[in-house]
This record gives C-alpha cells, structure tokens and sequence, in this order.
C-alpha cells in the first residue's frame, strides 16, 4: 500500500526523515520528533511533539494507530498521554504525538529521536441492529476476570 505523505514543516534545519520501518520484521513506522531544540519534559508532564508530517489515509478504508515505543517506555518512562492515537482517514493536518513522562526524571526529547510507532490497520464500518437476545458462548457476559486467567 502507498500512503502519501506531505511535510509540513523543517524545523530540524536539514530535510525531516519521513517515519521508515526498524527492521524488516517491524509492525510500526517509527515517528520523529521535528524540533528545532532539544525538548525537556519534566517528571508528569505531558506535551506534544510534532513529526512534521501528514499523510493521505485511502477514505474510510485505513486507519493510522500511533503507539508508544517500548524503549522509551520502559527505559524512560515516556509513554503516550492518550495510550493510543487514532489518525482517521479523514485527517490531514500534521501528526502530533502527545507523550507523557511517568517518571521522576525529566527527560529530553532530541530533534530527529524516534518517539512513537505508525501502524496502519483496516476500517470496518457497521451499522447496529438491535436485538433482544445475542447469541451464546463459554463465557457469556462474564467480565474482568471471568476466565479465572
């Protein structure tokens, strides 16, 4: 699939690298960060971190999900304040990745630093009917915790 992508902006004073897969075996696009500076986020604080990109979904068809980076996460504390971004097909101004630092050290975010993963899902939509009775299964309306696992 090609998704079209437009920068909008070249705060880094070079050319913004557009997000690219790790390895490839990668799900997830990495994102940069398209800071001028160096950004500090200090312990509990959220801020937004532009990308400098946006990006044509096909209409109605493809979402974009932006997820948090596990290394940043676990080795820093750094994380997504909405847990999961959802990028509609219908969106086209700049990705903006809001993050959070659940740590108790501020952290620095430097232009060009990978700060979030872009995976591409498809969209179903539905229409509901509604109905007296659903269908049965092994586990019924049991909720949290009803698999005993």
């Amino acid at each position: 699939m090609i998704i079209r992508v437009k920068k909008c902006s070249d705060k880094m004073g070079k050319s913004i690298p557009l997000p690219s897969y790790a390895t490839d075996g990668s799900a997830g696009l990495d994102l940069p960060a398209c800071l001028e500076r160096p950004l500090i986020i200090p312990p509990g604080a959220r801020v937004k971190i532009p990308t400098g990109i946006a990006i044509d979904l096909p209409h109605g068809h493809v979402a974009g999900l932006v997820f948090p980076r596990s290394g940043l996460a676990t080795n820093h504390g750094i994380s997504l304040a909405n847990a999961v971004g959802l990028i509609d097909s219908d969106y086209k101004g700049e990705i903006i990745v809001a993050v959070f630092n659940q740590s108790e050290r501020e952290y620095t975010i430097k232009p060009g630093e990978r700060v979030a993963q872009l995976v591409f899902i498809p969209v179903f939509r539905v229409a509901f009917e509604e109905v007296e009775e659903l269908g049965d299964s092994g586990r019924g309306p049991g909720g949290f915790g009803s698999t005993g696992r």
